[in-house]
């Protein structure tokens, strides 16, 4: 996999864990705590600093009361919707 989609994967997962963590109203601490992980690592996870292990997105997916399948398919249509806002502001731009 290019550097590229690697980042950009890592991006996505942590605006997607930022999004169902907003979702709930829940702040970095509150996620943190449910997941068993420290606040400041969730914030980077979320800012997409760090490429998270699979034991932490299951970790986080449990907080979340999703399984880490689930997760995933959310990072996926995260993506995708940020493919069609490119798209869309691609041709209003053209």
């Amino acid at each position: 996999m290019r550097e590229a989609a690697v980042a950009e994967l890592v991006e996505l997962f942590g605006l997607t864990v930022r999004q169902l963590r907003e979702q709930q109203h829940w702040s970095q601490e509150e996620l943190a705590a449910r997941s068993e992980l420290n606040r400041s690592y969730v914030g980077e996870v979320e800012r997409g600093r760090v490429v998270a292990s699979l034991a932490t997105a299951q970790k986080l997916a449990a907080a979340l009361e999703l399984n880490l399948a689930t997760l995933l398919v959310r990072c996926e249509q995260t993506g995708r919707h940020r493919i069609a806002q490119r798209i869309n502001l691609a041709a209003i731009a053209s």
